[in-house]
């Protein structure tokens, strides 16, 4: 089992591009932005220090996470609780959108905007706020119609060769955006919404393989609900808290859903595991270039998280679990914020 700096967490390489991150990886947003109100800054840090001891070396975030009186806030948090163990983590960030701030109770609707100039603003606010001198991993939060994949690729490849950016990605690509843009300047990874109940991003691992491309897989557990800690009864903070107004989190959808949540608890029982540590595996071991970044406020949860590198599930069983997944009856699941024309 390979390891980076010598810690217990397995690594993989996202693709054939050379990156090397820890086989799971934690997703900031949540820390400010979407699951509630920020939280206290002081319990993140140490929450982020816990990460590395724990073997975590690869981080996400993204310019936009943040709220209207702190638009970048974790950026800003990541580059001070992580500060002090640069070498040893990769940090991804993205660039590319803004929120028009329009939703009222839900998730606010996407302005994108890639172009170059944009890019070259954002890349400079990144790098200042994580306090790094380049970025280990530079998304394009989004696609924008109106910018060319391939000039989009070609800033990103200026941004390589000027030593700001080391490698790069898209978030939620078609097909034809990766090719176009991989043309260019080639792609480290896709990073896409996947989960037991999102897998329409599967008809992509073909490309991905072909092109030697990784898949970072955000939501892994469709936010947090497939680690078994919510029911009917569990309550979100509408405007602040996203979930407030997510399908899956609907009262009736428990009910929609417990065939899921059987077949989960079931194998996480054969296995010795929780439900989540099920959730995670059946996509590691899917695929050796597959890395879900799935996020928490909580130490337990981290740790869980964590322990689902260690979980190993046969070939013969992650296709009884796909099986499974293509009949069983489930509610509707958030597919992400919609995208609005700029202003």
């Amino acid at each position: 089992m390979e390891t980076i700096n010598g810690q217990n967490m397995p690594c993989r390489e996202l693709g054939k591009s050379g990156l090397k991150v820890s086989a799971i990886g934690l997703g900031c947003m949540g820390m400010s932005h979407a699951y509630g109100a920020p939280a206290d800054k002081k319990e993140m840090t140490e929450l982020l220090a816990r990460a590395v001891d724990m073997g975590y070396t690869f981080f996400d975030t993204a310019e936009a996470y943040g709220t209207h009186g702190c638009p970048h806030d974790n950026e800003e948090l990541l580059g001070k609780a992580l500060a002090p163990y640069r070498d040893k983590i990769v940090i991804a960030t993205k660039f590319g959108i803004r929120f028009s701030g329009t939703a009222g109770t839900g998730p606010s609707p996407l302005i994108t905007d890639s172009r170059p100039g944009t890019i070259r603003q954002s890349v400079e606010g990144s790098l200042k706020r994580l306090g790094v001198e380049r970025i280990g991993l530079y998304y394009q939060h989004r696609m924008d119609d109106s910018v060319p994949p391939e000039e989009v690729a070609g800033v990103m490849q200026e941004l390589i060769r000027e030593g700001k950016i080391a490698h790069w990605g898209i978030s939620e690509a078609t097909e034809e955006a990766i090719r176009r843009a991989h043309g260019t300047c080639p792609i480290t990874a896709v990073q896409n919404r996947y989960s037991m109940m999102a897998r329409h991003h599967e008809s992509l691992f073909p490309v991905l393989e072909e092109l030697g491309i990784g898949f970072v897989a955000f939501s892994p557990l469709a936010n947090v609900l497939l680690s078994g800690r919510y029911d009917q009864n569990s309550t979100f903070e509408p405007g602040t808290d996203y979930r407030s107004s997510m399908p899956q989190f609907k009262p009736e959808s428990f009910a929609a859903n417990k065939d899921l949540f059987l077949l989960l608890r079931r194998l996480a029982e054969e296995k010795q595991a929780a439900p989540a540590q099920i959730s995670l595996a059946w996509m590691l071991c899917k695929k050796p270039w597959i890395v879900p970044i799935p996020g928490t406020r909580k130490l337990e949860q981290l740790r869980e998280n964590a322990g689902a590198a260690d979980v190993v599930l046969t070939p013969s069983e992650v296709s009884a679990l796909d099986d499974a997944l293509d009949t069983i009856p489930m509610s509707e699941v958030f597919g992400g914020s919609r995208i609005v024309k700029k202003c």
